[in-house]
């Protein structure tokens, strides 16, 4: 089933923190429907660009999900995905473990603390307007998650000789509240599953992607639908991507919806 990557809703972030109706509206029809919406660089190439051994000093270790590496490797027998990962945990700041924060490019550590500040508040807003559309007053989901635990994670895909043997990220869903991604613009990797389909998601300046993850789909007892996505390689490009997740959200590896299922209520 072929989509056109028009398609994928676009929400006016400006105009849901006025509340205005229509708007939410769209939102709601995007949860429902998608999963997914786009809302309307870089120190982090730089660091993926240092020599190995320099990013090896702050390697993920086997025992941990903060540092440089390849996340959610559980055997030897298992395929890789085609990417490198930075992960951080960045709220609340005492779950933080610095020695995993990058030393260089200079100026990162700030760039990442800026960054998070400014994707907690895009997040808050987000978390009012969603609580409007469940039905809810808009401070419910924020009082529900007391602290929003929030994780930076920065994926990169260096070139591939052979792209349509490798994904990027394999298909997945994300296990927190919402994943809020920013896109490189010029690159064309991220696709999400949609009515059996895999559309891509054309980067739209000054936008941010935003991903239903497991906890809005439990919460609206399946009304609206996390998303299922993968990124696909280009052949001789370059990728940079910045994911953050709230509730300390990981990724799911494994593929299906079995567990959110198991953990819906069911309606009266």
């Amino acid at each position: 089933m072929s989509h056109l990557s028009s398609e994928v809703p676009v929400i006016n972030l400006s105009l849901l923190s006025k509340g205005n109706k229509e708007e939410l509206m769209k939102l709601d029809l995007a949860c429902k429907e998608w999963g997914f919406f786009q809302a309307i660089k870089n120190a982090s190439a730089e660091f993926f660009a240092l020599p190995l051994e320099e990013k090896n000093n702050i390697s993920m270790p086997p025992d941990d999900v903060q540092g440089y590496g390849h996340a959610y490797v559980v055997s030897e027998e298992q395929t890789l995905d085609w990417s490198d990962a930075l992960m951080m945990l960045v709220y609340p700041s005492r779950f933080r473990k610095l020695r995993f924060w990058p030393t260089e490019p200079k100026g990162y550590k700030q760039t990442i603390e800026t960054y998070s500040t400014e994707v907690k508040k895009v997040a808050v807003e987000l978390l009012g307007s969603l609580s409007l559309i469940m039905g809810m007053e808009k401070g419910a989901l924020l009082e529900l998650h007391k602290e929003l635990g929030q994780a930076l994670r920065v994926n990169y895909y260096p070139p591939c000789r052979m792209p349509d043997s490798v994904l990027g990220i394999s298909p997945h869903s994300d296990a927190g509240t919402i994943t809020i991604l920013m896109q490189e613009d010029d690159v064309v990797g991220l696709q999400i599953l949609h009515r059996g389909g895999w559309v891509p998601v054309n980067p739209l300046p000054n936008s941010l992607v935003v991903n239903v993850g497991d906890i809005i789909e439990i919460l609206s007892n399946g009304k609206y639908k996390k998303y299922r996505a993968q990124s696909c390689d280009k052949p001789q490009q370059n990728k940079v991507r910045y994911g953050d997740y709230l509730r300390q959200s990981m990724k799911m590896k494994h593929d299906g919806k079995d567990h959110t299922h198991m953990a819906k209520i069911e309606s009266q």
